[in-house]
């Protein structure tokens, strides 16, 4: 678990995070919130908690993925060589699509 922190903390991570959220959270926010901001300004002060979650869920939805992401990675190169990893690849006839 403390891998995965270090992980959502890295400075990597947290930069990517906050463009994901601002890309992501500027379109939410548009589609949302747009009419209020710009034609009628009438927002209130919940309108504004909900704009701030409309940027703080994508960040989290990325960080956590890149995390995890992460944490399986370092856990996949430090498995002992006798442990087979599963395999993945594309030409793995035994998939079913």
């Amino acid at each position: 678990m403390k891998t995965f922190f270090v992980a959502a903390t890295e400075r990597g991570t947290v930069v990517t995070s906050a463009r994901v959220a601002l890309v992501v959270g500027s379109i939410l926010a548009l589609i949302n919130y747009g009419d209020r901001i710009f034609l009628h300004g009438n927002m209130v002060t919940l309108d504004w908690v909900k704009l701030a979650l409309t940027y703080f869920v994508p960040y989290c939805v990325a960080t956590y993925g890149a995390a995890r992401y992460a944490t399986r990675h370092i856990r996949n190169k430090t498995r002992p060589s006798n442990e087979s990893a599963p395999d993945c690849s594309v030409n793995n006839r035994d998939t079913i699509l």
